[in-house]
């Protein structure tokens, strides 16, 4: 099976001072060491709010989505990242944004393999290795 991991990002928004796309590979391959194809998608609010309105019925740009379509034989989804809502929690919290797009990206990566947070036990998991995917990137615990 091949470890190949193709990983395209689309900048649906403006581009300035976004993470580039060897930036975004760079997370997601400490997140997932196997092979698949991923694609990144950054949008505008509209259209974040848009995509959780209609999957997950929530009226509102949210941070991060994943739309997982395969995890065997290999990992197969899309990710959508909300730059607006990023920049507006990264200051909210005081984290440098980069930081905040490394910790989603990472979620989201868990997301496409089947990680979720719907009961305290998953959650608890998952943030345990979020943490631990962070660290090893030089990233704080994004959970303090």
């Amino acid at each position: 099976m091949s470890r190949r991991l193709d990983f395209s990002v689309q900048y649906a928004c403006e581009r300035a001072g976004l993470p580039t796309r060897a930036q975004f590979f760079a997370w997601a391959r400490a997140t997932y060491a196997g092979g698949g194809q991923v694609t990144l998608r950054l949008v505008a609010p509209e259209e974040g709010q848009r995509l959780n309105r209609d999957y997950r019925g929530k009226d509102c740009a949210t941070n991060v989505l994943s739309f997982p379509y395969a995890t065997e034989p290999q990992l197969c989804g899309d990710l959508v990242i909300c730059p607006a809502v990023v920049a507006r929690e990264s200051a909210e919290q005081g984290k440098p944004p980069e930081a905040h797009y490394t910790h989603l990206t990472v979620h989201g990566v868990l997301h496409l393999q089947g990680w979720d947070h719907e009961t305290p036990e998953a959650a608890a998991a998952m943030e345990q290795r979020e943490r631990a995917i962070l660290a090893i990137l030089g990233y704080p615990d994004p959970y303090l």
